[in-house]
This record gives structure tokens, sequence and C-alpha cells, in this order.
């Protein structure tokens, strides 16, 4: 769908340079998406794999970014490949409702109520980010978090729409159950893509 270079906005890599390859197709359809225009993949021109990765290379940092739209309806075993003999970190955005293919070095996993995360996604997580839309998503993401594994780092984001409702009750929460970390989406604050 598209490609650029910017800052990593949310998660544990938070302001790192990274190159972002956004993927065409997802059949997850959040109701809050923000980026609706990524589920119809045939919108969108095809790219090959060199392309995309010669497009990437020409930048200093050496993070990418695979996300969607849902990444993992498609197989990343060749970009993936080819990120990592360019020099790169590959990385994923996933709801984990399709099966991991690739090498990939860090895993978030964003489940979503609309399409529950396979097992072997939950355990593959290096990351858990849950968006936080009601007060409910709280137990909803106590449940995913007891399904991962022990090194994953846990994530509340507030939906960027109620984040003015969301991001207290967020914050009170934490102070409750440490082990969670806020994650908020910086790069909408600071407008950049």
């Amino acid at each position: 769908m598209e490609h650029f270079y910017t800052l990593q906005g949310e998660g544990y890599h938070t302001g790192k340079a990274a190159y972002f390859i956004r993927l065409g197709g997802c059949d997850v359809g959040c109701t809050w998406c923000d980026v609706k225009d990524s589920w119809d993949a045939g919108k969108h021109p095809l790219m090959t794999t060199n392309e995309i990765v010669n497009s990437a290379a020409g930048n200093k940092g050496r993070i990418a970014v695979i996300t969607g739209g849902e990444p993992a309806l498609h197989d990343l075993t060749a970009l993936c490949s080819e990120l990592h003999s360019s020099g790169f970190s590959t990385h994923i955005e996933t709801s984990g409702a399709h099966p991991l293919s690739g090498e990939l070095d860090w895993v978030t996993l964003s489940p979503k109520k609309f399409k529950a995360p396979l097992k072997e996604c939950l355990l593959a997580a290096n990351e858990l980010k849950v968006v936080v839309y009601h007060k409910s998503d709280f137990e909803w993401a106590e449940k995913h978090a007891a399904e991962v594994g022990s090194s994953c780092k846990l994530y509340l984001a507030p939906e960027w729409s109620k984040r003015d409702a969301m991001t207290p009750l967020i914050i009170d929460y934490i102070k409750q159950h440490p082990q969670w970390q806020l994650s908020l989406q910086t790069h909408k604050y600071i407008n950049i893509p």
C-alpha cells in the first residue's frame, strides 16, 4: 500500500528510525482502523520484493516494520530474507489472526476482538499491544497477557479517537498493574507518518 522512512511511534521501539512497509489486505476489519484504505489489496500497485528492499536500503535506519492491513496474510519469507541480506532487523505488527512467515526479529501482536489471535502468534510475540477502546478492554488485555511468553512486553494503548477518555483510565490501571506499560501513538502527536 505504501512505504516510508520515519520514526517508530509506539511500543518498545518508540523513537527509533524505521522503514515502514504497509502491505494491502486485511480481513480483521476493526471499526476504528486508521488505515481502512489498506483493507483491499487490489487497490494498490504491486511491487517486487527487490523494489521494496532497494527503497528501504536508501535510508540509514536498519529496522524494517512490516505492517498493514494484516501483513500475515502474505508469505513474508522472501521479503524478510532480502531485508536481512541488506542488514535490516525485521519487525511485524500483526493481529495474530494468521500464521506468521519469514524470519522475524520482533513480533508486535495487537489482538483484535473481531478475529482471535492464533496460539502460535501469542507465543511468538515480543510485545503485546492492546488497544483500549472501552473499559472492558482491560479484562480482555489480561486474558491475552496470560497467553503470551513470560518475556513478552505488555502495552496498553488508547484508541486515538478516545485517547482523552481512555488515557487517564490506562494510567490508573497501570499504577495498579505495573507489569503493563503505556504506549501512545507519538507519531500522531508530532505529526509524522
